[in-house]
C-alpha cells in the first residue's frame, strides 16, 4: 500500500482530529453504496480504510514513523544489518555443507542462542513452540466489516420540532420506532440509530436520519426564536386590549397598551425552539394594525378630524 499519509491526503504532522476528518470525508465520497458502478472507488475505499486503521492507532503510527513497520503493518526489513549470520558472528560453519550442530548456534559472546527469543523480539512474542517462528509476522486479518448504513429523511412538522415532540419513523425492515428529537434540532440535523442498518459479517450498520423541518403557515424560525405577525384592530391599537395569541405551545393571553403602534414587536419568553443547553428561544410577535373592512363608517367617525403629527419627520424626507 502507498504511504498512508498520502492516501489520506494529510501531512505527517497531522493531528488525530485532522486524520479522522480526512478519513470521514474520503469514506463518505468513496463508500461502496454510493459507487456501486465504480469498482475503483471500492478499491480506493479499502485503501483509505487501511490507512486510517494504521494512523488512528497511536502505537502503530509511531512504529511506522520510526520505520519499524511498513504501510501494511508488517515488520520493515526485520533482518536489516544482520549480515549473513546475525551480525557476522552467529552461524559458524554455515557454508561447510555439513548438517547444523549445537555449537553452530554459538558465537554471541560464547553463549547458546535461543532462536525463539530472537524471533520473539522481532515479531512481538508470536513464536509458538514447535511451530514456525514467522507465525505472527504477517499482517493481522482485518476485522469483519459491519453492514452498510441506511440513510433516512424524516419530515418533522414545525411545531413538533419547536416542542421536541417524539416522531415515529418506519425503518427499512418494516419496524417502527419513536424517535426522540435532540435539543437544538434544526434543518439538516443528523441522528444515528445504532444497529439499524444492513446486516454484515461484523454486525449491523447504523441508520442515519436527516431531519427536514417543514415550513408553517404562521410561524417563521429565526435562530432559536419564532417570529409571528399578529393582526390587531385599530380600536385595539388606540384603546388597548387583552387579546389571545397563538404560540407553538398553544394560545396565551397578551395585553396591548393603549396607543400601541403598528410594527411594535412584543416578546413571549420561552416560546421558541429548544437550544442545545436545554433552554428555549422566544416568540417575537410583530403587531400589524388592520383597518376595518367598512372604511366608509370609519371615515364618517373621523370627519372633521386630522392628525397633525409627522410620523416621517425623522426620515429626512
Amino acid at each position: 500500500m502507498a504511504d498512508p499519509y498520502s492516501t489520506l491526503g494529510v501531512a505527517r504532522t497531522a493531528s488525530e482530529k485532522d486524520i479522522k476528518s480526512a478519513y470521514r470525508k474520503l469514506a463518505k465520497e468513496l463508500h461502496p453504496d454510493r459507487n456501486k458502478d465504480n469498482p475503483k472507488a471500492a478499491e480506493r475505499f479499502s485503501e483509505v480504510t487501511q490507512a486510517y486503521d494504521l494512523l488512528s492507532d497511536a502505537d502503530k503510527r509511531a512504529r511506522f514513523d520510526r520505520g519499524e513497520i511498513d504501510a501494511d503493518g508488517n515488520p520493515a526489513n526485520p533482518f536489516a544489518g544482520m549480515g549473513g549470520g546475525f551480525g557476522g558472528g552467529g552461524f559458524r560453519g554455515g557454508g561447510s555443507g555439513r548438517g547444523a550442530r549445537p555449537e553452530d548456534f554459538q558465537g554471541f559472546g560464547g553463549e547458546e542462542v535461543d532462536l525463539g527469543d530472537i524471533f520473539d523480539g522481532l515479531f512481538g512474542g508470536g513464536t509458538r513452540r514447535g511451530g514456525s517462528p514467522f507465525g505472527n509476522a504477517g499482517r493481522r486479518p482485518p476485522p469483519p466489516r459491519k453492514g452498510a448504513d441506511i440513510a433516512y429523511r424524516l419530515r418533522v412538522p414545525f411545531i413538533d420540532a419547536a416542542t421536541l415532540k417524539d416522531q415515529r419513523i418506519t425503518l427499512a425492515d418494516g419496524k417502527t420506532i419513536d424517535l426522540k428529537l435532540p435539543k437544538g434540532v434544526e434543518n439538516g440535523t443528523q441522528m444515528r440509530l445504532k444497529g439499524k442498518g444492513e446486516q454484515g459479517p461484523g454486525g449491523a450498520g447504523d441508520g442515519l436520519v436527516t431531519i427536514d423541518i417543514e415550513k408553517h403557515k404562521l410561524y417563521r424560525r429565526d435562530g432559536d426564536d419564532v417570529r409571528f405577525d399578529l393582526p390587531i384592530t385599530l380600536d385595539e391599537a388606540v384603546n388597548g386590549a387583552k387579546i389571545r395569541v397563538p404560540t407553538v405551545d398553544g394560545p396565551v393571553m397578551m395585553t396591548l397598551k393603549a396607543g400601541t403602534h403598528g410594527g411594535t414587536v412584543l416578546r413571549l419568553k420561552g416560546k421558541g425552539f429548544s437550544k442545545k443547553d436545554g433552554s428555549r428561544g422566544d416568540q417575537l410577535v410583530a403587531l400589524q394594525i388592520q383597518l376595518p373592512a367598512d372604511l366608509e363608517a370609519l371615515a364618517k367617525r373621523l370627519e372633521g378630524w386630522k392628525d397633525e403629527s409627522d410620523p416621517r419627520a425623522d426620515l429626512g424626507v
